[in-house]
């Protein structure tokens, strides 16, 4: 079995070693995600001169680990945007994925990529699950949706009704990064992996960029897209959750015509895949079920567990099937319930963040590049663009309310270093604000229970906002 994931596509400053890269620059995009190479793409087509900075190699990271469904029927997303947002918010984010997926539906035929059209359900299999479902389905209608609920699914499982969306899309993600990366570089921009950026700040009327090995990058502008984002102005880590889910492939098993996604307590997804060299995402011949789920926030509770927890389900749905591949990813899931897109800043227009896609990244990080580059472009915002708005008063003050993933960084933060001076094995602090980390023993990582810094056995950097190793 390969516990590695859906592999890698990274090919960036390695096939060209004896290139000479710039210094100064119109946009620097830091990260090499599905949101970063959009907005590079966007930007270099206009003409700007463009570098897209990737701490690791591009794939490393959530796009490349994603399960590739773009969907507008989100789980139960939509009931929980409007427990903190009005009617007309939930419709412009609505708006917004619609934008996107007809992006990059537009993109992938352009491409010659393959884009399967599936239906998508979010089902229930138990009682709370079906109140959940229900909910979904009254704010799915309300936001715009032709969404439809149904008592019976292709689920080869007992469930207690869906609600139903047609004509949704499940894609390669690994495909989309690696023709984004070759259109960023054939459109005249630059990729530097293995470039973990260190500092953003203000110089004049540029941004000065440094990196990890000190090389320091002059732009005009800043694209913030790195999941979590590693500027702690605008205090974002404190408005985002991180969180872990694990995802599996099975062969020799059922295989589902449509996307699936459960309103229950623990969350199970489901869609189709085609089997690779490595089992673990599409492109071959080999008919497979990728199933989701199990999901945590980063650095609490043992990864272990979270991950034999989905198998075990595997195992009892569909025990005839063999497990080919497993792997995990990071998402940031905002706790007023909707992405960002925009100035890091009130007024700050030069470093633009974009983030807290919430396991939607495909469906919405279209949507939130063509925001950043109209605003980088001078060019006029599409009314959706207020449910992605970063300072947005109401959001503000929705975030502020939901004071609860707050308290609990606070909880460990005080907990992890009141139990620091007794534990036999000391284990290390993050280097973002001092949290004391766990260790993930499927990832063998040191993971930060505050805020999803997460780093290697070696004390290596893997996700931010922490930009510094460890020291021991």
């Amino acid at each position: 079995m390969n516990t590695t994931g859906p592999g890698r596509i990274g090919y960036g400053v390695r096939m060209n070693p004896s290139h000479e890269f710039a210094l100064a620059y119109d946009v620097a995009v830091v990260g090499g995600g599905l949101a970063g190479l959009l907005s590079a793409l966007l930007l270099a087509r206009a003409g700007r001169a463009v570098v897209v900075l990737e701490a690791r190699q591009v794939g490393d990271g959530t796009t490349g680990h994603s399960t590739g469904k773009v969907s507008l029927l989100q789980g139960t997303k939509l009931s929980r945007v409007l427990r903190s947002h009005a009617l007309p918010i939930a419709r412009q984010y609505v708006e917004a994925g619609r934008e996107g997926q007809a992006w990059l539906r537009h993109y992938c035929a352009e491409h010659g990529m393959p884009v399967e059209g599936r239906h998508a359900t979010t089902y229930a299999t138990t009682a709370a699950g079906e109140r959940r479902a229900r909910a979904e389905l009254d704010a799915a209608q309300a936001a715009g949706l032709d969404a439809v609920w149904t008592d019976e699914t292709e689920l080869p499982f007992a469930v207690r009704g869906a609600v139903r969306l047609e004509d949704q899309l499940q894609v390669d993600p690994r495909a989309v990064l690696d023709a984004l990366l070759d259109d960023v570089r054939a459109e005249g921009g630059e990729v530097r992996e293995e470039a973990r950026v260190v500092g953003v700040r203000r110089h004049g009327s540029s941004v000065r960029i440094t990196t990890a090995d000190g090389t320091g990058l002059s732009a005009g502008a800043v694209v913030v897209a790195t999941n979590q984002p590693i500027l702690d102005r605008g205090l974002f880590f404190a408005r985002l959750q991180p969180e872990r889910s694990y995802a599996a492939t099975l062969s020799g098993t059922w295989v589902p015509e449509g996307m699936h996604l459960s309103s229950d307590d623990d969350t199970r997804s489901l869609r189709s895949a085609r089997g690779t060299d490595d089992d673990g995402g599409d492109g071959g011949d080999e008919a497979l079920l990728m199933i989701g789920g199990a999901g945590h926030v980063t650095g609490r509770g043992p990864a272990s567990e979270h991950r034999a927890r989905l198998l075990a389900w595997a195992g009892e749905h569909f025990p005839e099937g063999e497990v080919r591949a497993t792997w995990s990813a990071q998402d940031q899931a905002p706790v007023a319930a909707l992405p960002y897109a925009g100035p890091v800043l009130p007024g700050e227009h030069r470093i633009q963040v974009v983030t807290g896609f919430d396991k939607w990244g495909f469906s919405t990080a279209p949507a939130a590049a063509l925001v950043v580059a109209a605003e980088l472009l001078g060019g006029r915002r599409p009314g959706w663009a207020e449910a992605l708005r970063t300072w947005a008063p109401p959001r503000v003050r929705a975030a502020a309310r939901t004071g609860i993933a707050n308290a609990e960084v606070g909880w460990h933060l005080a907990c992890g270093h009141l139990r620091r001076p007794f534990a036999q094995d000391r284990p290390p602090l993050c280097t973002h604000l001092g949290g004391v980390l766990a260790w993930n023993d499927v990832e063998e990582s040191w993971d930060c229970p505050l805020h999803g810094s997460r780093f290697a056995a070696d004390g290596t950097v893997l996700e931010g906002p922490a930009t510094r190793p460890l020291t021991r």
